[in-house]
């Protein structure tokens, strides 16, 4: 039988790109002060228009100055904005810079004994920076991404992510492109500045003192010399966005914790507090839900006109009501009464 024809990937598709990876050796240990740029342009004379050079966010936090003394558990308050998850001795945040990480991104390998190594202030700006000195030092347009190791949810191991990024696109935004078979495309945007961290990983190693790569075949995604770009700040999902901001353990806590703090507050105040569980979820959502949760029970849940939900539990007790209220609250609702059997719900005005 005659296999058939796969199908053209149309005149409008652009060719795939070739990549070649190299690693960058030689540049010793870079210590608070040193010209990285003249160091890493000593180290690799050969880069070319169009190459991306990827520098881990350690040499580059060494060379800013960003060694400190004491234990990396000791440090980590410092670099948490929130924590996401904590369970045993590991602490997964929300670092200053928005970043998601296994203890703030704090290093203690490769380092004195004694110290550890921090991120970065604005890994952002430090690419900028490098990517201008380099310019000045060989002339050459370069994109710069500052990498840094990163685990995955739901998936073991690590690769390396890209946190500061200075003259190439963040994301590649597919949305409204066709693919060969037709179909149109609504939120394909493949992560362009990790996926080349990750690349540079396999050559960099973890244990070879081999900081830098230069990965050379995408020119044409390499911005002119006077535009950086938006950075890997658009990397970085907004919390109003984020699905998964909390670990299963977290949320819990942060959900009751919320409705502690609406039973103490005024009245007046309790519809205004921020869930940070994203926007509210539909009035027949929240009802579905709470019939969900309620199914061992005789309880009824009703949807109110004028866009409230209300619940008459089968028995007076505090520890259902609660139950209903901390549920209400993941789906960034609150409770406007709470009497007896009775609880009414409204959506929390003040959630993004």
């Amino acid at each position: 039988m005659r296999e058939p024809t796969p199908p053209s990937p149309g005149p409008t598709a652009p060719p795939a790109d070739t990549l070649s990876v190299r690693p960058v050796g030689g540049l010793g240990e870079v210590r608070a002060g040193d010209d990285l740029a003249a160091l890493l342009a000593g180290a690799c004379p050969d880069l070319r228009d169009g190459d991306v050079l990827v520098v881990t966010s350690k040499v580059i936090s060494k060379a800013e100055g960003r060694v400190v003394a004491g234990d990396r558990g000791d440090l980590l308050a410092g670099q948490t904005e929130r924590v996401v998850a904590r369970r045993g001795g590991t602490a997964i945040v929300r670092t200053p810079q928005g970043l998601v990480l296994a203890a703030g991104g704090i290093d203690a390998s490769n380092t004195d004994p004694g110290t550890a190594v921090l991120l970065p202030e604005d890994p952002d700006r430090s690419a900028r920076l490098l990517r201008e000195a380099l310019h000045a030092s060989n002339g050459r347009n370069v994109a710069v991404v500052v990498s840094d190791t990163a685990g995955r949810a739901w998936r073991e191991g690590q690769t390396d992510q890209a946190v500061g990024v200075a003259g190439l696109p963040p994301l590649l935004d597919l949305a409204g492109h066709t693919d060969p078979h037709g179909n149109r495309l609504a939120v394909t945007a493949p992560a362009l500045a990790d996926a080349v961290a990750a690349a540079a990983d396999l050559v960099k190693g973890k244990l070879s003192r081999c900081p830098a790569a230069v990965v050379s075949g995408l020119a044409r995604q390499v911005l002119p010399v006077d535009e950086h770009g938006p950075g890997a700040v658009a990397l970085v999902r907004a919390p109003e966005r984020d699905m998964f901001g909390y670990g299963a353990r977290d949320a819990v806590l942060a959900a009751v914790g919320a409705v502690v703090a609406g039973a103490a507050a005024p009245p007046a105040e309790r519809l205004l507090r921020d869930t940070g569980f994203g926007a509210p979820a539909p009035a027949d959502e929240v009802a579905r839900s709470l019939r969900e949760l309620l199914a061992p029970l005789t309880a009824r849940v009703e949807v109110e006109t004028g866009d409230g939900v209300v619940v008459e539990l089968p028995v007076d007790d505090p520890a259902l009501a609660a139950c209903c209220r901390v549920a209400a609250y993941a789906l960034g609702w609150g409770d406007d009464d709470a009497l007896g059997q009775r609880v009414r719900l409204r959506p929390l005005p003040g959630t993004p």
